[in-house]
């Protein structure tokens, strides 16, 4: 199984131009962003391909409700993306309305022949493992984007007492957050620190568990952004609201990691 490294534009400056050789000098595989401003579009297009990238495509607010999810998918399988993460539902909606959005969803998915998971984030729907455990188990087809930095955040733990649920969002995850959340916040200053070793450790576990039950089901490759990003996301000192760490060497040594780390996850002894 192939792990690609995919950059997430968030956080980068400069033009498209600029932003896509940078990506491509690092080595990543591809990008992953929200879909292009319409005057953008056919820059986008002929970059993608001059550079052969895999594309994510990103739904933020534009997949809270179901007319803009479909609205909005419609456009991202226009630009052949591999893979669609969206931002899903919303967290106050009540149960068996999210559970009509996710069923009409999956249609959508089906329909038009691109896999989508839906992020497990704050604000949305799967903000806990609680209440994306329901959804999962009532729709067996349902896949996730695996950020459990913002469980981390809501539940104030590494998550320790919701072994089973991790486990089951591990089984149903098509693509990978590689961000570090700790018990007070979605991303640690900087995940070099060695004071986040527990965090990091953490997060690589439930990484590690991911990349073997799509090794064991035989997916030919499986994504991996590592997607920590820029203030407010990141911490700042006081007064001056100079970041602590560089964002781009934070994502960078987090992807190479990555790829170390699951080259040795696919290779253990099953």
């Amino acid at each position: 199984m192939e792990l690609k490294m995919i950059k997430a534009l968030w956080g980068m400056t400069g033009t498209l131009e600029e932003m896509f050789l940078q990506v491509s000098n690092a080595g990543y595989n591809g990008i992953e962003a929200r879909l292009p401003a319409p005057e953008d579009e056919s820059r986008f297009r002929e970059l993608l391909e001059q550079y052969g990238f895999d594309y994510i495509a990103q739904l933020g607010r534009d997949g809270e409700t179901i007319d803009s999810f479909a609205f909005h998918v419609e456009r991202a399988a226009s630009f052949n993306p591999i893979l669609i993460n969206s931002h899903s539902s919303r967290d106050d909606m009540p149960y068996d309305n999210q559970l009509k959005f996710f069923e009409k969803a999956l249609e959508i998915e089906r329909n038009i022949r691109i896999p989508i998971g839906h992020e497990t984030h704050r604000r949305r729907a799967m903000f806990t493992p609680w209440t994306t455990e329901r959804l999962l188990r009532d729709l067996p087809d349902l896949s996730i984007t695996a950020d459990f930095s913002h469980w981390c955040c809501v539940c104030e733990s590494l998550l320790e007492d919701q072994v089973d649920r991790l486990a089951l969002a591990c089984s149903r995850t098509i693509h990978i957050h590689a961000r570090i959340g700790y018990a007070q916040g979605p991303q640690v200053p900087d995940p070099r620190d060695p004071a986040f070793s527990s965090e990091l450790e953490a997060h690589e576990r439930w990484w590690r568990s991911i990349i073997q039950h799509r090794l064991k089901a035989g997916h030919s490759w499986t994504t991996i952004t590592p997607e920590f990003g820029p203030p407010n996301y990141m911490h700042t000192l006081p007064f001056t609201k100079q970041p602590v760490s560089d964002l781009w060497d934070v994502c960078l040594w987090m992807a190479n990691r990555c790829r170390v780390k699951g080259e040795e996850w696919m290779h253990e002894r099953q």
